[in-house]
């Protein structure tokens, strides 16, 4: 018997999903040989916190499902005792670009990853708290079942439980490192309204995210194709595909990783900026890694805090940084599919110091080309009007700032990438609930 890591962060009310999460969780213990670690992160304010510990306190006891559920300073006291032990530099830094004020997806989920490194976990499935399960028969369709038939065996092993193999037999004594799928249900940015007020606005908006030099019959297939998932057809039948995994195809409410990635190369810390936290499933593909691709999708759905005015500016924030993220994460995903499997050590394993200089040769980018996405955005906004162009001012005023902050965000990735092993290290020798001074 191994140990796994299911993991839910949150910032936001998900009692039905905590409930939702623990039937999984007993679902993985109850028919496969692993101690499930449920592991809930709580960033959610005292009177959500309170209903939460409720919702888990009611959670039924399992065999070999162990919860934790972590509040905001339980988190902070567990990572300063191993960002001291890890004896890293700027270690005020270090604590800050792991549990920092604002949201970030990529921290949550490297918070996720060292607790699983102390927890001596295998593998590290994650799950969001805006998303539910399908069903077949009225009965919810895990994806976990997926990943624990594959992830971590050796291909040619993998290959006897899915539906389908399309992976270079050179590649058959590799293991599987990642296994996901996407979601059906809502976009996965909260952009519809703009494609329906306008969608010559839509495209403009989300074609912001392609390089710039591409022509614009290939930006429209993007478009169309962004944040879309699998659409929305409902689940009938189970199909699996190993393979090298599309990272277009694979959503971060529905993934899993093995350790042997996760403990090399972190994610991004980036805060306010959405998509910050996929970074590894380019990796993992410009590395050729084996890993699975299956059609236990996960439904998205949108919670009521984006509807307010604060909701709204927060997350056309996050949106907007992610269009300036591309200028850096582009010169990376390029070079990183350049280098194909020379970003692999003799060992077949990551590499981190060739993604750590990759990070830092992209902060050197002309801004030109960010300047432009900031000018396109306002133009937009303003035509849609309303609180798009209320926003258009705020971008006006943010802008310069902005435009540091992502390179900024860049910049703390390459710190973040050369100190990870030291702080995955110290993470397996600390525990996570005795107290820390």
């Amino acid at each position: 018997m191994h140990a796994i890591c299911l993991t839910l962060p949150t910032n936001r009310a998900c009692a039905t999903t905590i409930s939702a999460i623990a039937a999984e969780a007993a679902h993985a213990a109850g028919h496969f040989d692993v101690e499930v670690h449920l592991l809930i992160l709580d960033s959610s304010d005292p009177a959500t916190l309170s209903e939460h510990r409720q919702a888990v306190a009611a959670l039924p006891a399992t065999p070999h499902v162990v919860v934790h559920h972590l509040d905001e300073s339980e988190q902070r006291a567990f990572l300063r005792a191993v960002v001291a032990r890890a004896d890293a530099p700027k270690p005020d830094l270090l604590l800050d670009l792991m549990l920092p004020d604002r949201v970030s997806y990529g921290a949550c989920t490297n918070r996720a990853f060292l607790i699983a490194a102390a927890l001596g976990c295998r593998s590290m499935h994650r799950r969001d708290s805006d998303s539910a399960y399908q069903t077949l028969d009225g009965t919810p369709v895990f994806p976990i079942h997926h990943e624990l038939m594959s992830l971590g065996r050796p291909a040619r092993e993998a290959s006897a439980g899915v539906s389908q193999t399309i992976l270079d037999p050179a590649l058959a004594a590799e293991p599987v490192v990642l296994v996901g799928s996407s979601f059906v249900g809502e976009l996965s940015v909260d952009i519809g309204e703009i494609r329906r007020l306008d969608p010559e606005v839509y495209y403009d908006v989300v074609g912001l995210w392609a390089p710039p030099g591409w022509s614009d019959e290939r930006k429209r297939e993007l478009v169309d194709e962004s944040f879309t998932g699998a659409g929305t057809a409902p689940f009938v039948a189970d199909h699996s595909l190993l393979t090298v995994v599309d990272p277009m195809r694979v959503d971060m409410c529905n993934v899993a990783f093995d350790h042997a990635v996760y403990e090399r190369v972190p994610l991004p810390p980036a805060t306010d900026t959405i998509g910050s936290d996929y970074f590894l499933l380019h990796l993992i593909h410009d590395a050729a890694l084996p890993g699975v691709l299956h059609n236990r999708n996960i439904v998205n759905f949108y919670t009521a805090e984006r509807r307010t005015d604060p909701g709204f500016a927060a997350y056309q924030t996050r949106l907007t940084k992610f269009f300036l993220s591309m200028l850096y994460f582009e010169f990376i995903y390029d070079r990183m599919a350049a280098a194909g499997d020379t970003l692999l050590d003799d060992e077949r394993h990551v590499r981190p110091s060739v993604i750590a200089e990759l990070a830092r040769e992209s902060t050197r980018a002309d801004r030109t080309d960010n300047i432009d996405r900031l000018r396109s955005l306002d133009r937009s906004y303003r035509r849609l009007g309303g609180r798009y162009a209320e926003f258009a001012d705020t971008l006006a005023t943010r802008g310069p700032r902005l435009l540091d902050e992502v390179q900024e965000d860049i910049e703390d990735f390459a710190l973040l990438i050369e100190t990870w092993d030291s702080l995955v290290r110290a993470s397996r020798t600390t525990s996570l609930h005795e107290p820390h001074g």
